[in-house]
């Protein structure tokens, strides 16, 4: 996969060695020379420009590109390089960082974003998934589909602790991608059953998420109103 990282800071640098480790193509982008160091990481490479220029993004071949990134330090210019890189190069991918929480509403696929990250958000999300039992916790929305990653915790007296995973009548429109059992991941099998303490992962619209609550952990939710 080629992907475009447009800021190359301390932020930047770190997940193009990530993605490059895990065998990606990496390009970085920022117009401060004093942010181009590619001896931090030689493997990727490396342009010298404005990503929030057009001229900029047609030098660097942003068609060819996958996934971008904008990960500057200015939520502006990270608006920008995710709406170019929709609207002008056609990128299928477009992962946009949030640096103030009070701009978060601007990140949406109106400015070309796919997926919004803001620090404090996740950090909030980490923090209530650790203490959290028997209530949904959002960890990110996937902007572009209404839907999000969500995970909710097992209860001990959740009706459905040691029922097969199929047949856990689920909502129509919320899928379980993984269950964090004892410091490893369990693959969902039709035949796997679930237990008091399973952290499960699911990506599900919005509208399904307070009927995973009452599912799973009826008793935590007795007085709210519940959607199927």
């Amino acid at each position: 996969m080629k992907v475009a990282i447009a800021g190359a800071g301390a932020v930047g640098r770190s997940v193009a060695t990530e993605l490059l480790e895990n065998g990606h193509e990496i390009l970085l982008i920022d117009r401060n020379p004093r942010a181009i160091r590619s001896h931090a990481v030689p493997e990727a490479e490396w342009i010298l420009a404005d990503a929030c220029e057009l001229s900029a993004l047609e030098t660097a071949q942003l068609e060819q590109f996958d996934v971008v990134i904008a990960a500057t330090g200015d939520d502006k210019a990270n608006l920008v390089v995710s709406l170019l890189a929709k609207t002008e190069f056609g990128v299928d991918r477009t992962v946009a960082r949030v640096n103030h929480p009070d701009n978060e509403w601007l990140f949406s696929g109106s400015w070309g974003v796919d997926i919004a990250v803001s620090t404090p958000r996740m950090m909030s999300a980490l923090v209530e998934e650790a203490v959290t039992v028997g209530d949904l916790v959002r960890l990110f929305s996937l902007r572009g589909s209404n839907a999000s990653l969500v995970e909710l915790t097992m209860p001990e007296d959740s009706p459905y602790v040691g029922v097969r995973v199929g047949d856990v009548p689920w909502p129509r429109d919320a899928v379980l991608v993984a269950i964090l059992r004892s410091k490893s991941v369990q693959v969902p099998e039709p035949d796997r059953s679930l237990e008091s303490g399973d952290e499960l992962l699911f990506v599900a619209a919005i509208d399904s998420e307070r009927a995973l609550e009452h599912l799973l952990a009826p008793s935590e939710h007795q007085g709210d109103p519940g959607e199927g």
